[in-house]
């Protein structure tokens, strides 16, 4: 069985280019950091925002995808905002790096009914590189391709977009990622030229008129490949509770699944975070219930981030959904 698994992850670095400019999204962005989803978010509350991600995926299984990322966003003016992200992702032999600009502006719909209307782009540069330093040609472990003397390395720049519409304490969120399809070799069948993936991320936060202190918040997060059509959604619940001085902490969980198989979900877990004078901590595992479950004990995302600058916009249409925008 060890063999057999090895032979997987080998395959894997084989067919890598598939998983070039999409890195999967994990629950990074139910730890208070929504702008993980869409540039739309950027500028969206009172602070400047920063969370740093680190995701160990398949823990028990060598060589496994490790990540790390870093997202930052800000209000520029009363109706608009930017943000810089960054990551770093390792799954075997393959090495993959990006940065990301974002700019998003958002406009009022109706001041009465809290209805607003945002609208994000984005600039990605990636770069993905093959490491053939590891490669042993042994028995266990055969080269991949005796022509392969150095490490093989591509760069791509690609765009998104997003459109964000908020009615009170409901939002919704469209976004269309990777929208230039890249030039690739005519004779390796194995690249994907087309990497378009849509997602959509929509929620409600519910506030008890009797307790304005805690926030109950359901959501869900549908993704689809545009490629093969392959597609997933996430069900999530959370629950904050803040105290006087503005900090909260909150617990929730996760359920995802492919959409042809409801009941037979990829993995499930529980989170929470809290915030502590503008310092964030939160953390989330995600137990997976696939065949690989009994290779690996899951999958462990970490987040750490800082609140800093605080100050409110003139216009309404800035304003979250939630109260942990403002703190």
């Amino acid at each position: 069985m060890k063999r057999i698994i090895q032979y997987i992850l080998l395959l894997a670095v084989m067919q890598t280019y598939g998983q070039e400019l999409n890195l999967p999204v994990w629950t990074q962005y139910l730890a208070d950091n929504d702008f993980v989803i869409s540039p739309t978010y950027a500028g969206i509350g009172d602070n400047l925002k920063i969370r740093a991600n680190g995701l160990t995926q398949w823990v028990g299984i060598k060589n496994a995808p490790d990540n790390q990322s870093i997202y930052a966003d800000f209000r520029i003016a009363n109706q608009s905002g930017v943000g810089i992200s960054a990551y770093n992702d390792k799954n075997g032999n393959t090495r993959q790096k990006g940065l990301k600009l974002s700019f998003a502006h958002h406009l009022m719909l109706d001041w009465k009914s809290k209805q607003y209307l945002s609208f994000g782009i984005s600039y990605n540069i990636n770069s993905f590189r093959i490491d053939i330093e590891n490669f042993n040609n042994i028995y266990d472990t055969p080269i991949l391709d005796p022509a392969v003397t150095d490490d093989r390395s591509v760069n791509n720049n690609n765009f998104d977009a997003g459109i964000l519409y908020r009615w009170d304490n409901y939002w919704l969120s469209l976004n269309a990622n990777n929208l230039v399809s890249k030039d690739t070799d005519p004779f390796v069948g194995l690249e994907p030229s087309r990497l378009l993936n849509y997602q959509i991320y929509s929620g409600y936060v519910i506030k008890p008129k009797k307790n304005k202190d805690v926030e109950f918040e359901p959501s869900v997060f549908f993704q689809l490949f545009d490629s093969d059509k392959r597609s997933s959604t996430d069900v999530n619940f959370k629950y904050r509770k803040f105290n006087r001085k503005g900090d909260y902490y909150w617990v929730g969980a996760s359920y995802r699944f492919l959409n042809d198989q409801f009941f037979d979900p990829l993995n499930v877990g529980p989170m929470a975070g809290i915030l502590q004078n503008n310092i964030y901590f939160a953390y989330s595992y995600q137990l997976t219930l696939n065949e690989l479950s009994g290779f690996n004990s899951g999958t462990h995302v970490v987040t750490i981030g800082l609140n800093l600058l605080q100050n409110a916009s003139n216009c309404p249409c800035t304003k979250g959904t939630s109260q942990s925008y403002y703190r």
